[in-house]
């Protein structure tokens, strides 16, 4: 088992393109090639987490946040990320993190709350835009089959609940090969061919454009493969910030923060004024979801789990919706199991460990 092995398993479920533009996802320490003996879960990379992994024989950390959100000038120990950086490095310690691009999938962090607090009919809060591509391209009838089946083995095709899908039409296409040409059909100089085509048309994702277009050409048969693959403006409903969802039966402000506070094991919740209204439709933002207040206001949530909000901030809600502020820590807190269930599945008979570290910086006197 290799380090590239790990974080292929994690980015088949949370690619790293779709982490936000401030964010470092991917290895921070290490080599794809580096073998690893053992794989230790946390959501924050602490010198207690690395001592941690020494002593369970893992000589690799995942974590949600990254160790390494900007480049580093120097390496003195002066802080807790130099300090993490040369205990890794002197022990052999692998790193791997992946936070916003998990954070964006339909089935990643806020996900897992949904889940915990018996949410149905869960969908994206704010579907991210720019992340998926039309490719149109041309075969010959009697290649049309195997080069569709090709590109839906890819990804291609891949629209929400519905795969392989695609749309055709049939037109005639004309080439000339010149005498350097290698033509599946008709000769190297000869006259000019007309072909029956199937145009085949289907949406690629942006984590598969490259293995798409590889099957693109590896299924084709002509030696010049004509395509288009144009950038949609459409937003992606699988991928994007946060999420909202229905409870089964409307429950009252008290008894639903009640059982939040008990499924997501806090001691205390900070929340704007109640009003005694039910409470049927839960957003969810995992970590500092404040930028995502007016999505759940339009999408008609009651109430917007988050953490992290600022005191003026909770003005904002005015009287719209509830704020409930669970903490930062308290909100991703299960996010190692996701990780958890991801390696165990790929790697069944391999140590996949979770940290007895509590990493939460925030402390809380009650």
């Amino acid at each position: 088992m290799q380090v590239k092995d790990i974080a292929q398993a994690i980015e088949d479920f949370a690619p790293l393109q779709y982490q936000e533009n401030y964010d470092n996802c991917g290895i921070q320490l290490g080599t794809p090639i580096n073998e690893v003996t053992g794989v230790l879960i946390t959501l924050d990379v602490t010198e207690d987490v690395v001592d941690e992994a020494i002593e369970r024989g893992c000589n690799m950390i995942v974590s949600h946040h990254p160790l390494l959100f900007s480049g580093l000038k120097q390496i003195t120990g002066s802080n807790y990320v130099e300090r993490v950086v040369i205990k890794a490095i002197r022990n052999n310690i692998n790193i791997y993190s992946s936070h916003t691009c998990l954070d964006n999938m339909l089935q990643g962090v806020n996900a897992t709350i949904a889940e915990k607090l018996g949410l149905v009919k869960t969908r994206i809060l704010a579907p991210k835009a720019n992340t998926l591509s039309k490719l149109y391209t041309y075969a010959p009838i009697q290649s049309a089959d195997k080069v569709r089946d090709a590109l839906f083995n890819a990804g291609a095709g891949h629209i929400s609940k519905y795969k392989e899908c695609s749309f055709n039409t049939t037109g005639m296409g004309t080439f000339r090969a010149d005498l350097s040409a290698n033509p599946a059909i008709g000769v190297a100089g000869g006259t000019r061919e007309i072909v029956e085509e199937i145009k085949i048309e289907v949406i690629v994702e942006k984590h598969a454009e490259k293995k798409v277009l590889r099957a693109l050409f590896d299924s084709h048969p002509y030696e010049e493969v004509a395509y288009e693959l144009i950038p949609l403006p459409n937003t992606n409903q699988d991928i994007g910030a946060g999420i909202i969802g229905v409870l089964p039966l409307p429950v009252s402000e008290v008894e639903f923060l009640t059982r939040l506070k008990q499924q997501m094991k806090v001691s205390c919740i900070r929340h704007t004024p109640l009003s005694d209204k039910q409470i049927e439709h839960v957003a969810i933002c995992g970590g500092s979801g404040s930028f995502l207040l007016k999505d759940a206001i339009k999408a008609g949530a009651d109430i917007f789990i988050t953490g992290d909000f600022k005191y003026h901030q909770f003005f904002d809600a005015e009287g719209q919706i509830i704020i409930a502020d669970i903490g930062h820590f308290e909100s991703e807190q299960f996010t190692s199991e996701i990780f958890a269930r991801i390696l165990t599945k790929k790697f069944p008979n391999f140590a996949i460990l979770l940290s007895n570290i509590n990493t939460n910086p925030i402390q809380y006197f009650c």
